[in-house]
C-alpha cells in the first residue's frame, strides 16, 4: 500500500507529461501542417510584402531576409514597421527598406511608385482586414473590398512593369477558404443598403482568388506566375474586429482555443513560401493553394 501511494504522484506526472506531450504534438505537425524546408537562396532578390509589420507579414519579411533577399517592408505604420526589424536576423538587417503603403487611400499606396526600385522579384499581397464595422476607405468603397482586393489590386497594377522586369518572378495573394461562402453583389459592390462584416469579407476574399486567376490569364507568356494562397486559421490581430478580446470571458475562452486549434504566424508562412520560391509552379500559375 505505501509503495503503491508513493508511485501515485510518479504516475500522474507522467500522464500530465504525457498529455503536454500529445498537445504539443497535435499542434505542431496537425495543426501547423507542412513545412516548407527548402534552403533556397534569394540574393540579389527583391521582395515587396504589404502588411510586413506583423503576423503572417512579419514572418514571411523575417524568412526572405534570412535567404538573403531585400525585403521591402510595405505598412500603413511605419513606426511600427521600422521596429519589426528586431525580430530579423541582425545580419540581414542591411537588407530590409521600409514603405508606406496605405491600401485604404489610393493616393497613398501610389507613391509605391517613387520607391527606386527597378524591378520586383516577389509581391507578397498580405495586408489584410476581417470582419470590421462598416467603414469606408479615403476613396468611399466598403472598407473590407477595398483594403483586402482593390488596394492590392491597384498595387500590383502599379509594380506590374517592375514585377516583368524580374521575370522569372512571381505575385503571391494572400487568400482565405472564406471565398467559397463569398458572392460578387455587383448592384451593391459598397454593401450600403445592408452591410454584414462576414458577407463583405467573403465578398472581398472571392475577389482575391478571381484576380489570381484573371492576372494569370493576363501574364501568360510574360514570366510572371500568380498564385492565391490559403493559409490555414492563423492566430494573428487580424481577428481583432471579432470580439475575442472584447471582454474577459471572450478571452478565457477564446484565446486557449486559438492558441491550441490555430496556426502560429511561421506555420502559417509556410504556404506562401512555397508558393514563392518552389520550382515548377510556372504550369500552376492563377491556382489556389492551401
Amino acid at each position: 500500500m505505501v509503495s503503491l501511494l508513493k508511485s501515485k504522484p510518479v504516475v500522474l506526472l507522467s500522464a500530465v507529461g504525457t498529455g503536454v506531450g500529445a498537445i504539443l504534438l497535435f499542434r505542431e505537425y496537425y495543426v501547423g501542417g507542412c513545412r516548407y524546408d527548402s534552403d533556397k537562396k534569394l540574393d540579389g532578390k527583391l521582395v515587396v510584402i504589404t502588411g510586413a509589420n506583423t503576423g503572417l507579414g512579419k514572418a514571411a519579411a523575417k524568412e526572405f531576409a534570412t535567404r538573403g533577399a531585400s525585403v521591402v517592408m510595405a505598412c500603413r505604420d511605419l513606426n511600427k514597421c521600422r521596429r519589426r526589424p528586431c525580430v530579423l536576423n541582425t545580419v540581414h538587417l542591411n537588407t530590409v527598406r521600409y514603405l508606406p503603403c496605405q491600401l485604404a487611400s489610393h493616393a497613398r499606396y501610389s507613391e509605391v511608385r517613387k520607391c527606386g526600385v527597378k524591378q520586383v522579384d516577389i509581391l507578397v499581397n498580405n495586408a489584410g482586414i476581417m470582419r470590421c464595422p462598416k467603414l469606408l476607405t479615403k476613396d468611399g468603397f466598403e472598407m473590407q473590398l477595398g483594403v483586402n482586393h482593390l488596394g492590392h489590386f491597384c498595387l500590383t497594377s502599379l509594380l506590374l512593369d517592375k514585377i516583368k522586369a524580374a521575370a522569372p518572378s512571381r505575385v503571391i495573394n494572400v487568400a482565405s477558404t472564406a471565398h467559397q461562402r463569398g458572392k460578387i453583389n455587383f448592384t451593391d459592390l459598397n454593401s450600403d443598403n445592408e452591410y454584414d462584416p462576414a458577407t463583405a469579407y467573403n465578398q472581398s476574399k472571392l475577389a482575391n482568388v478571381l484576380f489570381t486567376k484573371e492576372l494569370a490569364e493576363k501574364l501568360k507568356g510574360t514570366g510572371v506566375s500568380v498564385f492565391a494562397v490559403h493559409p490555414g486559421i492563423v492566430n494573428t490581430d487580424i481577428t481583432r474586429y471579432m470580439g475575442i478580446a472584447s471582454s474577459w470571458t471572450a478571452t478565457l475562452f477564446a484565446k486557449p482555443l486559438l492558441w491550441l486549434f490555430a496556426k502560429t504566424p511561421q506555420q502559417g508562412v509556410q504556404g506562401i513560401m512555397y508558393c514563392a520560391l518552389s520550382d515548377g509552379l510556372e504550369e500552376h500559375s492563377g491556382k489556389y493553394f492551401w
